[in-house]
């Protein structure tokens, strides 16, 4: 049972939401959960307001949507709470209704704000973007939204595949074989060339080092010197193994970069198709522009 003190602050914010001026009465506030949604929206006769909840699954979503509706809904305010607000924003947005996606420090900074209770929350939240005191956060519109997943993606895959070049070169170390003392980079042409006919059985490092590209610095017989080691079974097995899962994370991110740039294609405005971007006079400009791009 809620004690006095819990009555009494629930009855003097509701005495602080009719206090304030309504700017948008079409309009409903979500509380959000892992489980449950409580929403607050007009009455079907818009005389005021009603609280209904509602699951987290999609057929909860898409019937908290024609709920939403049925009562001349045209936006809908939520926290951006963890992951929780991603599934509602998008089964409402597809449903044709504006989301308002709230920063939860934004509603912290409102005063009056009690202790956090399901339904009265959802009121409060409801209230506020009725009054107009709630400002969206920015999101990019769908396309940006799918395209920027499939290079967050694609930069985890990068991760991944520079994960397995170090259990690679650890796997050479431990059997002294200095590939990466050979060639500058073991994911060149030649240090590649090198890993995998290792894999394949060679051991003669004269045979190895004339996998030598002609631009690289060394010799033949330098690089041969650096890769001379002792071949234990245990660490050849490592070293095929991780081999192996690079390449499948290099054939998944060829992958993901033909959907990016399908996706990009799709994106290009007929009038500015064919056409290339004139070259930046500011070379700094050009650098801030690729980080911007990696880091979405």
């Amino acid at each position: 049972m809620p004690g006095r003190d819990d009555i009494e602050s629930c009855e003097n914010k509701r005495r602080q939401l009719e206090g304030l001026p309504v700017i948008r009465r079409n309009v409903a506030g979500i509380d959000l959960g892992s489980e449950r949604h409580w929403v607050c929206a007009p009455t079907l006769d818009g005389s005021g307001r009603e609280i209904a909840s509602f699951g987290a699954t999609t057929p909860e979503l898409i019937g908290m949507a024609k709920w939403l509706k049925q009562r001349q809904v045209e936006s809908v305010a939520m926290e951006s709470t963890g992951v929780y607000w991603i599934a509602p924003h998008e089964v409402l947005e597809g449903q044709g209704l504006q989301v308002l996606l709230v920063d939860t420090r934004q509603l912290a900074r409102v005063p009056g704000r009690d202790k956090k209770t399901d339904p009265t929350d959802c009121e409060w939240i409801q209230r506020l973007h009725s009054c107009g005191l709630l400002r969206g956060s920015f999101r990019p519109e769908e396309a940006v939204c799918l395209l920027r997943t499939l290079v967050r993606d694609k930069a985890n895959l990068v991760a991944e595949s520079g994960d397995w070049l170090r259990r690679m070169q650890k796997s050479l170390d431990q059997m002294n074989v200095r590939v990466h003392r050979a060639v500058s980079d073991i994911d060149g042409v030649t240090g590649m060339a090198i890993l995998r006919a290792i894999a394949g059985g060679e051991r003669d490092a004269m045979k190895l080092a004339k996998f030598r590209d002609r631009r690289c610095s060394k010799t033949e017989q330098e690089i041969a010197e650096q890769l001379s080691g002792h071949w234990r079974e245990d660490h050849l097995f490592s070293l095929e193994q991780a081999l192996k899962m690079y390449d499948a994370v290099q054939e998944r991110m060829a992958a993901y970069e033909k959907e990016i740039l399908r996706r990009l294609g799709e994106m290009e405005r007929e009038e500015q198709r064919g056409q290339t971007a004139p070259p930046l006079q500011n070379s700094n400009k050009m650098a801030a522009s690729i980080k911007t791009c990696a880091s979405l």
